[in-house]
């Protein structure tokens, strides 16, 4: 007797055992990488950005230089108008002296008076020494 164990041969007609196959790989299917996003939009929404500020800071410059400008003009205005009534409160002051007023009122026919003289409402008596005036 040979020292090979003996085994049992299947009955015909009968499928064969498979014999115990080793466990399968854990393989899948691996799908293509993405495609890298593009930094296209990206780079344009930056240049839309800094162009709205670069022409907002053009705007607000242009708008702060036309202020300046109106600016400008308007202290020139209010040193004319300044001067203008500097020149008015002279004329004013010129005109109210009395030298002046006397001779406006020589232009009127007016005279100057003699005396002065009040008057006391509460009995009517006539105080001073009131004199007509005399034509000049």
């Amino acid at each position: 007797m040979s020292a090979e164990p003996l085994r049992a041969a299947p009955a015909p007609g009968l499928p064969r055992p498979r014999p115990a196959a080793a466990p399968r790989p854990r393989l899948r299917a691996v799908a293509a990488p993405a495609q890298a996003r593009t930094r296209v939009p990206f780079v344009l929404a930056c240049m839309a950005v800094l162009g709205a500020a670069l022409l907002s800071a053009l705007l607000l410059n242009t708008s702060m230089a036309g202020q300046a400008f109106e600016r400008y003009e308007l202290s020139n205005k209010l040193g004319r108008l300044e001067q203008d009534q500097l020149d008015l409160v002279a004329a004013l002051d010129a005109r109210s002296s009395p030298a002046s007023l006397a001779a406006a009122a020589r232009g009127l026919g007016m005279v100057p008076e003699n005396g002065t003289g009040w008057l006391r409402l509460s009995d009517g008596s006539v105080q001073g020494a009131p004199a007509p005036a005399k034509a000049g």
